[in-house]
């Protein structure tokens, strides 16, 4: 059965996790992306752990970038070399789509800009994700995710009140920002469909940031609100036996009075006594807003998740067989597929022979390094 987007090329120019993440929803769902790499230049993503085996020098056993990088293929160019980026035109005359999240000014430094972009392949949709983004008083601020969390007001918003800011637990930017982006590339594909003509779509990680709390702000009091919250009580997390932990939130008199037949009051001092599961049951069956506080392992291995399919068994030839997450939602009539994440260059002989190289070109420009 076809994927949605199959018959979608994308070379895909991104690293590490903000473009990656988006490019992987156009992959699960039938487009061929082909990843543009170096091992001159290897991409974080590959150095970011936990790693099969626990061999980190082992380009191929990051989890982190089996999990960011499903479906695809993957080629390895030398784009400091002039010789590779002649080979990354051929890609990009091949392709509907180019991703990219290099620092502002590196593509067109390059030779890969937008107008050269156009030139080669008209119609071309090229899709730009960086801390602030392309345009604006901003442009050209580098940094990473954290950046983007500190310029975006999550950091203030994060830790207990009285506390300084804290950093959220991950690059928030890397997650969010990809959705926006993957968005906004199916935007610019129904405008090419419709007119014909090319979109540069440039995506900003702080603006996206600022989408997804501005109303947070709108909420807060002059402190940070914890886990409180100025309509809901009670509205947190308590304790459970075994240093587990359950959310509870409260909205209306009726689940109040509710949360005391079954637990009963003061509340924290009931829930410890409770076992997560059990406790959970019994304010869900009461209609009351419930849910244990799970970890890693309890995701993975949650019934609902599993019987959802959220989570796919794939086969990869350096990490083994390994549970990946599929895109969180599903069509009736074009399944998406998760496929392994692929080894560095592996791809390189079917895509350079689809775009045109023989095999005598391409064993040259790989003794020289351009193909590296």
């Amino acid at each position: 059965m076809m994927g949605a987007l199959d018959g979608l090329k994308v070379a895909d120019f991104s690293w590490v996790g903000a473009g990656p993440r988006s490019t992987k929803d156009l992959a699960d769902n039938g487009a061929e992306v082909v990843k543009v790499e170096s091992s001159r230049r290897l991409d974080l993503g590959r150095r970011s752990p936990p790693f099969a085996g626990g061999d980190r020098r082992n380009h191929d056993a990051s989890v982190f970038f089996a999990q960011t990088n499903t479906s695809k293929k993957s080629v390895t160019i030398n784009l400091s070399d002039p010789r590779g980026v002649e080979v990354a035109k051929r890609l990009v005359a091949w392709a509907d789509v180019v991703v990219e999240n290099f620092g502002p000014g590196y593509m067109d430094r390059i030779g890969l800009g937008w107008e050269t972009l156009q030139d080669i392949r008209p119609g071309i949709i090229l899709a730009s994700v960086s801390v602030a983004g392309r345009t604006g008083p901003m442009a050209g601020f580098r940094g990473y995710g954290n950046s983007a969390a500190a310029w975006s007001g999550h950091c203030d918003m994060t830790g207990w009140p009285g506390s300084e800011p804290h950093m959220p637990p991950l690059a928030y930017g890397d997650v969010v920002a990809p959705m926006m982006l993957t968005v906004a590339i199916l935007s610019a594909l129904e405008h090419r469909d419709q007119t014909g003509h090319g979109v540069h779509v440039d995506v900003s990680q702080i603006e996206a940031m600022v989408h997804v709390a501005g109303d947070l702000f709108a909420a807060m009091p002059g402190d940070k609100p914890a886990n409180g919250d100025p309509e809901m009580h009670p509205h947190g997390v308590f304790p459970c036996k075994d240093g587990q932990w359950i959310a509870i939130a409260c909205e209306t008199d009726a689940q109040r009075t509710a949360l005391a037949t079954v637990v009963g009051s003061p509340l924290e001092d009931h829930t410890a006594d409770w076992d997560i599961g059990a406790l959970e049951a019994a304010l869900v069956a009461a209609s009351i807003p419930a849910a244990a506080v799970l970890d890693g392992k309890g995701l993975s291995e949650h019934p609902a998740l599993n019987a959802a399919g959220h989570f796919v068994a794939v086969d990869h030839p350096m990490i083994g067989t390994a549970k990946m997450p599929a895109p969180p939602y599903a069509f009736s009539d074009t399944p998406c597929h998760v496929g392994a994440s692929p080894c560095l260059g592996a791809d390189n002989a079917q895509v350079f022979a689809e775009i045109g190289l023989t095999e005598a070109e391409v064993a040259t420009l790989m003794a020289a390094g351009a193909l590296a």
